[in-house]
């Protein structure tokens, strides 16, 4: 079982990250070029219920995986390697969703052509954590980054 669940979290971070690697690298500038908020807005939501399902299913997924590798009493501490990646993991998701929750309710209802940049920091945040949560992913394979 555990084999299918790891694939599936790993599919899902494809998505979830590719996604926002191809935002990031490839929409943005167009979007910023062109002070469009529409493009940006279009991408959006086209990408919003691939890209939250695939982080939902990340968060199903990512501690049940945790809890086979660490025990939960020993998820925060910073005593091993292992830990450590569930307290990267942790607070990358923690980030993730204040950037999420900071998007939606206050810079997209505002979001025009002329202040589209107000975009950027968010963007790049986001697509920043999703790499994170690779990096932070591949080292429960490897032992972590010490």
């Amino acid at each position: 079982m555990y084999k299918y669940i790891l694939l599936v979290h790993i599919l899902a971070a494809t998505i979830w990250t590719g996604g926002h690697l191809v935002l990031a690298l490839r929409i943005l500038p167009a979007v910023l070029r062109a002070r469009s908020a529409s493009m940006l807005l279009d991408f959006e939501g086209r990408f919003e219920a691939l890209g939250m399902t695939a982080l939902a299913t990340q968060i199903v997924t990512g501690p049940w995986l945790a809890s086979r590798l660490v025990p939960f009493d020993l998820w925060l501490s910073l005593g091993n390697p292992t830990s450590r990646m569930v307290v990267l993991k942790l607070s990358c998701l923690a980030l993730t969703a204040a950037f999420a929750i900071d998007a939606r309710f206050r810079v997209l209802p505002r979001l025009r052509d002329e202040n589209v940049q107000t975009m950027v920091p968010h963007i790049v945040s986001v697509t920043t954590l999703g790499v994170l949560f690779v990096v932070a992913g591949v080292g429960f394979r490897t032992g972590g980054w010490s």
